[in-house]
């Protein structure tokens, strides 16, 4: 048996965690490199610092930077103390197309919220397992329809606007609901249910009043 400084889990604890993607991280997703790619911000410099990637031909940000943190500025102001970032991040290469559509990382001075570009032509691939319930209900919740084609299922949002309110409500202040809990500690990290309640129930609350931000195309 490996002496429990020499596991893996040891080192996620040294180099960041990440919430909402999935519960523990497989080296393979280079999750040191994500939370090392972001520098902490300068004593004294305003934060969240926003960060937006180009996100290359084939995807597109459904909301733009400025957007969230118009969002977050419309929540109680403890929400985002100890933020550092928020980043839309150009999605890796190919053979990664099933990555998460957000992620919350912290480690080394770091505390960010990560979202990634949709498809230019509506359509997101979510694989050829089916969903779990609680995925599906937050697509429609939306408006989004969740279909299987040639083995595998997509989502696509017939409305912008829907689309949007999905990212803002949905995505970024279920992500938020990570860092807060993060923040405040009110479940362990081990107790990912409880960890994931949480987040639902933070975005639940607080998304319709962030999404107020959004402006109309």
């Amino acid at each position: 048996m490996k002496r429990r400084s020499a596991t893996p889990w040891k080192k996620s604890r040294t180099y960041g965690d990440i919430h909402g993607g999935r519960a523990r991280p497989r080296l393979a997703d280079n999750v040191f490199a994500l939370v090392h790619s972001l520098r902490p911000p300068a004593p004294g410099r305003s934060t969240p610092i926003l960060v937006q990637d180009n996100p290359s031909s084939a995807f597109s940000f459904p909301v733009a930077i400025e957007e969230l943190a118009a969002a977050l500025s419309r929540l109680p102001a403890g929400h985002a103390e100890g933020l550092t970032h928020i980043w839309l991040r150009r999605r890796p290469g190919r053979g990664r197309a099933l990555l998460p559509l957000a992620e919350f990382v912290r480690g080394s001075g770091v505390s960010a919220i990560v979202l990634y570009p949709w498809p230019r032509d509506g359509k997101l691939d979510l694989g050829r397992d089916r969903l779990p319930s609680r995925t599906t209900a937050a697509y429609l919740r939306f408006g989004g329809q969740v279909a299987r084609e040639h083995g595998r299922w997509h989502v696509r949002f017939a409305a912008e606007s829907d689309l949007r309110r999905f990212v803002v409500e949905h995505l970024f202040c279920h992500e938020l609901g990570h860092h807060v809990d993060w923040y405040r500690r009110r479940w362990s990290k081990a107790n990912v249910r409880r960890v994931e309640e949480y987040a639902d129930q933070f975005a639940a609350r607080w998304g319709p009043l962030a999404a107020t931000a959004l402006s109309e195309r």
